[in-house]
């Protein structure tokens, strides 16, 4: 009997450092996505929630809180508990964009959050209502600049990528398009759908079906080659406007605070969702270029994309956002 419960006694000592390092959650994990549902950030948000769920014993669940681009979802991530229940849904505007171009910000990337995993990256695809006639892209200029001032673009938001995309081919081209903000790409998409808006600059993700059915049709995309999700659609480079190269990006984020070997356990749960072949598939007919590995690589991504796209705004002199 002394010899059970002194050998149960050693277990227990050697069993605490196991259970620390291999940290797993013991209640649901939540997600913020700061932008409305069916955009591209929530579909890829919502595939690693339902393959993480079926990984830990607890579920991890999605919470749409859009609005300000991104910024008051990430708010509510940086102001929540340090331990490893929320995270947030990190982009290329709400944690790169967005310092460079609004003059305040209610969260500081390096100050108040963590990085932890890095999901996937995209491209946007320029798309346009059918009701427009043309076929390409020098077509679409060329018709842009005879409809100056007459031709509006949705954006999920002032300082996006499908903000600043069509403002850097309005510079170069002169094309002339209006913007009309919404507080996500669905909602941009529906516009489009609607003729309310008749051009996009948006992530693939969210409109690939609808290119796929007809509804609208894209015309070139924003990556440095072809995207295997639309084979037939050219570069901007391959269509005559090179130097136009914008990959949106996607991953997770955690409150500033969180100990490192709860962000290495969720970090591995979500490297884990990520090597699911149904996920892949998942991801790849989306648009989307599955990345993962480990925080740190993608602390180091989103360091560039902060020092990159503050250096793009101020060569541009695009205008701060109050």
């Amino acid at each position: 009997m002394l010899r059970r419960i002194v050998l149960a006694l050693i277990a227990g000592l050697f069993a605490v450092p196991a259970t620390a390092q291999d940290w797993v959650p013991d209640r649901p994990v939540r997600i913020i996505v700061p932008f409305p549902p069916g955009g591209a950030s929530d579909l890829v948000a919502r595939i690693f929630a339902d393959r993480a769920s079926r990984i830990t014993p607890q579920p991890w669940v999605v919470e749409n809180r859009s609005g300000a681009n991104g910024n008051i979802g990430m708010e509510a991530v940086a102001r929540s508990a340090p331990d490893g229940y929320t995270l947030g849904q990190c982009t290329i505007g709400n944690c790169a964009i967005n310092a460079a171009i609004y003059t305040r910000m209610p969260y500081d990337i390096a100050r108040d959050l963590v990085p932890v995993f890095w999901s996937g990256s995209v491209m946007n695809a320029l798309a346009i209502h059918p009701s427009i006639p043309v076929t390409n892209l020098q077509e679409f200029i060329v018709w842009a600049r005879a409809n100056q001032g007459r031709v509006n673009y949705g954006s999920s938001g002032f300082g996006s990528s499908n903000h600043l995309t069509p403002e850097f081919l309005n510079g170069r081209l002169g094309l002339g398009l209006v913007h009309v903000p919404f507080r996500g790409g669905a909602p941009a998409l529906q516009a489009l759908l609607a003729n309310q808006v008749q051009v996009m600059i948006e992530n693939i993700p969210t409109k690939i079906q609808a290119i796929r059915a007809g509804q609208i049709r894209a015309i070139a995309v924003t990556g440095r080659e072809r995207d295997p999700a639309l084979p037939d659609v050219p570069t901007f480079a391959e269509a005559g406007v090179p130097d136009i190269i914008v990959e949106p990006w996607f991953g997770f984020m955690a409150p500033r605070g969180t100990p490192a070997n709860i962000v290495n356990g969720l970090n591995r749960v979500l490297n884990q969702a990520n090597a699911d072949p149904e996920v892949q598939r998942r991801l790849r007919d989306l648009g989307v270029r599955p990345e993962a590995g480990s925080a740190e690589r993608f602390a180091d991504h989103v360091r560039a994309e902060v020092a990159r796209w503050r250096e793009v705004v101020e060569q541009n002199r695009i205008e701060k956002i109050e």
